[in-house]
């Protein structure tokens, strides 16, 4: 018999094995003889009073432990019939996991660098202020992803098996806390090995998987995708491509506008990133000083509304950095991410606002590519205020809100460096008002959270697609091509690594319905 129960524990006491099977026996009122196994299915945080964890336990009584780990069998697809993904994000990459169950082979197309060498490409971004246009924080293997802190929270359970993702991770190298774990994360200094087993996976079974390889242009004849061009030249056939490039990757959605499919605009949300220093965060959270033992840096989720307009905390990052997100030049994107043991000492989050055609009417011209244009003119902006080399517009929170620029800042993470500037003059009156009235409002929410020791950078611009690539419903295909299947953020059906995933699986099943496999 399996009977599910819930138990609480001190921090101290999160790790005690023995106290935690006396609190299941107690609690389920059976011989201690009976129970023989119990699995953790949940944990999460009680911070209402003082912290405890809160913890769903499957006991097992008298009978052996049941292990309900997904199965994965993979197949040697080397003969198979081929497919082009192109990204190797967590759209493609579990698209290609996918299709060696399936049988087809994977042929994936990456404009950056293998994971490891992505390094120096992001070291030239932080320590010289250069972009590397095909590797960067967004571009490269593992996608954006990979160097903001793997988070893994997700409400896409409607959408498809998060068990079987979180799964695949574990089976590549993750923690297994990760499955348990209410907001797990896996962190930036452990995911690009978890990444480089996923490629191993893949050519292991015959997949192929090609770096440096930008995608130029799609061959279409008639309505139907027959392969794509890659590095300008070099034709590459295939029996169906899988676009699966994130939001930032423009120059695709130019190759569909070019080849006069059809194309969406898609609201999305823009502002700032702000910091608190994390011991601060840790108090309001847990209410008590300092952090107990055992206890992760602390999080925050806000959200507020402003005459309709939704205002939300956005990729929080505990005990994490802020991060030049850019992906071209003269232009200025920010982003958070932290290391598996969250330890630095601030805390930072995206705080932003939602925005729609109404924000973008004065690039309507642009037609698909009105928010687009909307979303550079504020990068753009950015970039100038900060003078260059990717140095970022700052400004005490109190100040933003009493609209006067800061005479000195704070402390930060960002390593490119601030400059002080009145960010009301980067966005929009009716944006920069909600942001005010809600930096404030949070404040009364989280008692502390509004103070001059927060600091606010700009601007959080890449919270998700301003265009999005329409598909039919059922086959997944794009409405206008035979054979094309639209993936992921970069399409607009997805908002995060586990959420990509899911669609790149999804997707890559419809794939195998398309070739009746």
């Amino acid at each position: 018999m399996i009977k599910e129960t819930e138990i609480t524990v001190l921090p101290s006491n999160i790790n005690n094995q023995d106290l935690i099977r006396k609190l299941v026996i107690k609690n389920l009122g059976i011989a201690a003889g009976d129970l023989t196994g119990f699995k953790i299915i949940k944990s999460s945080i009680d911070a209402r009073k003082k912290p405890v964890y809160r913890l769903r336990i499957f006991a097992f009584i008298n009978e052996e432990p049941i292990d309900d780990f997904t199965k994965f069998r993979f197949k040697d697809v080397s003969k198979g019939k081929k497919v082009i993904i192109v990204g190797s994000g967590p759209g493609g990459l579990f698209a290609a996991l996918r299709f060696l169950e399936l049988g087809i082979k994977p042929l994936i197309f990456e404009r950056g660098k293998e994971v490891r060498e992505r390094r120096y490409s992001l070291r030239n971004i932080m320590l010289e202020g250069v972009v590397d246009e095909n590797s960067n924080y967004c571009f490269g293997e593992g996608g954006a992803g990979t160097y903001s802190d793997g988070k893994l929270y997700t409400r896409s359970i409607k959408r498809g098996n998060v068990k079987r993702i979180l799964d695949l991770l574990i089976f590549h190298g993750a923690g297994e806390n990760i499955a348990i774990d209410s907001h797990p994360h896996i962190g930036s200094n452990k995911l690009p090995k978890i990444v480089e087993q996923i490629r191993n996976t893949i050519m292991q079974y015959g997949g192929e998987v090609n770096f440096n390889s930008r995608v130029t242009d799609f061959i279409i004849e008639e309505n139907k995708i027959k392969g794509v061009i890659v590095n300008g030249d070099k034709e590459v056939l295939s029996d169906a491509v899988l676009v699966a490039t994130g939001h930032s990757a423009t120059d695709i959605w130019s190759i569909i506008e070019k080849h006069k499919l059809k194309l969406e605009t898609k609201p999305f949300a823009l502002g700032v990133r702000i910091e608190h220093p994390q011991e601060l965060i840790d108090s309001i959270q847990y209410k008590v000083k300092p952090r107990p033992l055992n206890l992760p840096a602390a999080y925050y989720s806000l959200r507020n509304s402003v005459k309709g307009r939704g205002i939300y905390s956005f990729c929080m990052c505990p005990g994490g950095v802020i991060v030049p997100a850019a992906t071209g030049k003269n232009e200025l994107v920010l982003n958070g991410m932290s290391v598996a043991k969250r330890n630095s000492p601030f805390a930072n989050s995206g705080i932003v606002v939602s925005v729609d055609e109404k924000d973008w009417r004065a690039y309507s011209k642009f037609k698909y590519f009105a928010g687009l244009k909307f979303r550079e003119r504020i990068e753009k902006i950015s970039f100038e205020a900060g003078g260059g080399k990717l140095k970022a517009p700052a400004q005490r929170v109190t100040d933003f809100v009493g609209g006067k620029t800061s005479i000195d800042l704070p402390e930060t993470s960002y390593k490119p460096g601030i400059v002080s500037y009145d960010l009301n003059r980067i966005f929009p009156k009716n944006i920069a008002l909600s942001l005010k009235l809600s930096l404030t409002q949070f404040g009364e929410k989280m008692k502390g959270y509004y103070t001059d020791e927060a600091i606010i950078l700009a601007p959080e611009s890449r919270t998700s697609s301003p265009v999005k690539v329409p598909r039919d419903s059922e086959t997944r295909m794009h409405i206008e091509c035979e054979g094309l299947f639209p993936v992921g953020e970069g399409a607009g059906y997805a908002g995060g690594i586990v959420s990509a995933a899911i669609d790149g699986e999804n997707s890559a099943d419809a794939v195998g319905n398309y070739l009746k496999i």
